[in-house]
């Protein structure tokens, strides 16, 4: 998988912008508020995946601009392609100049992994990043389980809507039965990814620590619920979480909210034995973070067969050398886009090409 080519127009504060970058180590640099972040946010939405920043499409144009239109060409397949993004009001995608019915449909063409620093909130912070990460992970590399979890989500709105209404129209409470359904179904297929995901994460994850700790500390990640043991049955998960949506019935309507399900699961991260959360220094807490993130890339390789483009947003310089050079030694081989402020960082340990930003201009 490599970057061939990439266009920005209207993009933030990037008004135009064309690079071709070098097959190995691209390194973007300039002060800060530059436009550094901007190019990689770019990249990133090719994988047709939301913005790792933002959830309104809106706040990806530039200010007093009408639309944005990105184009990349790549290699991918064993052979170059092509994708153009526009977005004004809402989101449209072209690949190889046929436009697709979604952005979403991207996925699966053009793999890439983003760690920036708000993703250490992947160990800091609550459920709700982990969740985000498991799910765009799978999603790049199991088209079906982003339409699973989108379909989750969709019928737990729209139980969540009934259970406020049947405190005022006791008739509708029959209906639970058929979301229960939907909801146990679509919710199994989520688990049944997440949990085969973290296994495979898990693997991958304690070896890269161990690089990054030089050996010290051990890793481990866990998949955990609120509802007891999930096994690797699709069928058996579906039986259980529609028999804990029963149970917790009485509990739901009172509280106007499904109580139970994969919108509640977490994982646990833990560093020799104790909560990284918890217990963790805030360098352990970082590895942790890039430990999942580079094992992320390990595992789109293998289920793949293409090496993902990894982007690097303001990392390395929170990274004493031994770290810096693991990380570079680590992802040897794949196409790499590094943003700092000072690119001798990273230039003294590989050889590679440079990109100086400047108001959002590419000098």
């Amino acid at each position: 998988m490599l970057v061939k080519q990439l266009t920005v127009k209207n993009f933030r504060n990037i008004d135009e912008a064309c690079i071709e970058p070098a097959e190995g180590v691209n390194v973007i640099f300039g002060e800060n508020a530059q436009g550094k972040t901007n190019l990689l946010e770019s990249i990133w939405l090719f994988t047709g995946c939301k913005s790792f920043r933002s959830k309104r499409d809106r706040e990806l144009v530039g200010f007093s601009r009408d639309f944005v239109k990105n184009e990349l060409t790549f290699l991918a397949s064993g052979r170059e392609q092509t994708a153009c993004l526009y977005v004004d009001t809402k989101r449209t995608a072209m690949k190889n100049g046929v436009t697709l019915q979604s952005p979403a449909q991207l996925i699966g063409s053009f793999n890439a992994v983003i760690f920036a620093p708000t993703h250490l909130t992947l160990v800091k912070e609550g459920p709700l990043n982990r969740r985000r990460f498991l799910d765009t992970a799978l999603c790049q590399i199991r088209p079906q389980y982003a339409k699973a979890l989108a379909r989750y989500n969709h019928t737990l709105a729209q139980r969540n809507a009934l259970l406020k209404d049947v405190g005022l129209h006791p008739e509708l409470l029959d209906t639970l039965e058929i979301w229960d359904e939907r909801l146990s179904d679509f919710g199994a297929s989520v688990a049944a990814g997440r949990l085969w995901y973290t296994e495979q994460i898990g693997q991958t994850a304690d070896s890269i620590y161990a690089g990054l700790s030089g050996n010290r500390e051990k890793l481990k990640i866990d998949y955990v619920n609120n509802i007891g043991a999930y096994t690797q049955d699709v069928a058996e998960i579906k039986a259980l979480l529609k028999e804990e949506l029963q149970k917790s019935r009485r509990d739901d309507i009172f509280n106007k909210m499904t109580t139970t399900g994969p919108h509640r699961d977490d994982l646990h991260i833990q560093i020799d034995g104790l909560s990284a959360r918890t217990f963790g220094s805030q360098g352990q807490q970082r590895c942790a973070a890039l430990a999942m993130k580079l094992s992320e890339a390990e595992i789109l390789k293998e289920q793949t067969g293409e090496e993902p483009v990894i982007l690097l947003d303001d990392v390395m310089s929170e990274l004493d050398e031994s770290r810096q050079d693991y990380i570079l030694n680590h992802i040897g081989g794949r196409q790499v886009f590094v943003t700092c402020c000072d690119p001798t960082a990273v230039l003294r340990l590989c050889e590679g090409r440079t990109f100086h930003m400047e108001k959002g201009r590419v000098l």
